[in-house]
């Protein structure tokens, strides 16, 4: 039995969770989330509404496999309705700026032009210029939403280890590597 699986989820008074025929939402006060449950994977609410129990078919390899990974993609479920999830970045590097339209992020990475990326539906993205302009915090209820967004983000510029220039995870460290230390010794 898996260790992660067997556990069940206790569902807190502000979330109302429904169980349907492959597939459980989930709605709180951060918004609305719902997942399909894999076939061979049982997911089952009590009585109550106040805790949620995963159980497997069988204990064939592809059911063990997904009984933890059921359980743990409902628990972040009520997690981000009930408290959502956040991802900060920060944007080293002189010359570079982000700012924030309507519906998308745009980016000027010392390229020729400026890159627009759209913001995905139930993610929010702030920029705090009062505290720090290169910082952009990417906030939602889903965590595989808020965590593709934040890494699309980085992909566009990640850290180099000469100048630590580009985008990094806020408290993230860089490995850096020293230049060249003299350029023409024995000339």
């Amino acid at each position: 039995m898996s260790r992660v699986g067997k556990q069940p989820i206790v569902v807190p008074d502000k979330v109302k969770a429904t169980v349907g025929t492959g597939a459980i939402s989930v709605q709180g006060p951060k918004g609305s989330l719902e997942h399909g449950v894999p076939a061979g994977i049982k997911v089952a609410l009590d009585e109550a509404g106040k805790c949620i129990v995963v159980t497997r078919v069988s204990d064939a390899k592809p059911h063990r496999q997904l009984h933890g990974l059921t359980r743990t993609l409902i628990a972040n479920m009520i997690v981000g309705v009930t408290e959502g999830y956040k991802k900060e970045l920060e944007l080293h590097g002189i010359g570079y700026s982000v700012s924030l339209g309507p519906k998308s992020l745009t980016v000027e990475l010392g390229l020729a032009n400026t890159l627009s990326l759209p913001v995905p539906e139930g993610v929010t993205v702030e920029i705090p210029q009062a505290t720090n302009p290169g910082r952009i915090v990417v906030t939602g209820a889903d965590k595989c939403a808020v965590g593709e967004f934040a890494a699309r983000i980085r992909a566009l510029r990640p850290p180099e280890p000469y100048l630590g220039k580009g985008f990094r995870y806020a408290g993230e460290t860089i490995r850096r590597k020293a230049g060249k230390a003299f350029a023409g010794v024995g000339t």
